[in-house]
């Protein structure tokens, strides 16, 4: 119970902490809509009319107070630029990023757990070196490049010409796999050089423990010491990285593949608030993200007691 207390009382200030941060940032240094929707040669009445409505002449704590009042009962108001319900906007975006981050996501951390392995079993061997090398290589590309490579190679005449260049036309699963193709194997090479490095490290300093040194003493095959023993002794630093990156994948990684592919998912609609100064939007999803935080790091530490009943 005071476990659980505790970790409630730190969610919620943490949550606090981000979305203070987060709004200084964007009342002081954010762009300003007042005169975007004015326009040109607007009276003095008119400008102040503006700014009473996007609340812009309010103190600043009030601002805030009313801010975080909104997010945590989710009335999330409606967007400076369509006039559209911001929680209609994140409910039709956030499974579209879902649905495209997924995949990508899941594929590239069980490729780098397998190579992670791989390289950890034949440590110092040409194929460690090989995976190693071919990781550094992985991680020194562009992700501007491996993009272009792909589109050039999988989706115009120059190439293969298999799947679509842009765009989200999903109707059912056929067009889902077509769409979701190049933006897949994108997000798999952009982040399989990082995975593959994090994993192995952490395999080959749980295969040096004095309890793998004597499963292998007492004739324990290569393949049982590392898939049973050491890649489940290792879950508790698995889980850390899979489950932190969740957040990260579904909005940073989405801003940057959403805006080039133009899909229209939840990273796409933040790239455009920041671009327009849609603070509505802007704070629904930075705090949303910020909870998003804090649940997954509950998440996490059930995870931990659940695969290590040691961890307190």
């Amino acid at each position: 119970m005071l476990y659980a207390l505790r970790k409630a009382v730190y969610g919620l200030l943490l949550i606090l902490g981000v979305t203070f941060i987060s709004f200084v940032l964007m009342v002081w240094f954010g762009p300003d809509q007042t005169y975007t929707l004015v326009g040109k040669n607007a009276s003095a009445e008119q400008i102040a009319e503006v700014r009473h409505q996007l609340g812009y002449d309010q103190p600043f704590m009030q601002r805030y107070l009313d801010y975080v009042t909104d997010l945590f009962t989710l009335r999330l108001g409606s967007s400076n630029a369509s006039g559209e319900q911001v929680s209609r906007i994140l409910a039709r975006t956030v499974p579209v990023s879902l649905a495209l981050m997924l995949p990508g996501f899941v594929l590239g951390n069980l490729l780098g757990i397998a190579l992670g392995l791989a390289a950890a079993r034949r440590r110092g061997q040409w194929a460690d070196r090989l995976i190693s090398a071919l990781s550094v290589t992985g991680m020194s590309i562009s992700f501007l490049v491996i993009v272009i490579a792909l589109q050039v190679l999988l989706s115009t005449p120059y190439g293969l010409n298999l799947f679509p260049v842009r765009g989200w036309q999903v109707t059912d699963l056929p067009s889902y796999l077509s769409y979701v193709a190049v933006p897949t194997l994108s997000l798999v090479l952009v982040t399989l050089g990082y995975n593959t490095r994090f994993y192995r490290a952490i395999f080959v300093e749980e295969a040096a423990r004095d309890h793998i040194r004597t499963a292998r003493a007492f004739g324990a095959s290569p393949t049982v010491v590392m898939w049973k023993h050491v890649l489940k002794n290792s879950l508790v630093p698995i889980i850390t990285r899979v489950m932190f990156s969740i957040p990260l994948v579904v909005i940073s990684g989405s801003l940057l593949i959403e805006s080039y592919f133009g899909i229209p998912g939840v990273g796409k609609v933040a790239f455009d608030a920041i671009t327009s100064g849609d603070q509505p939007v802007l704070k629904a999803v930075v705090g949303l993200t910020a909870a998003a935080f804090v649940l997954i790091q509950i998440a996490t530490d059930l995870l931990y007691r659940l695969v290590d009943p040691r961890v307190a």
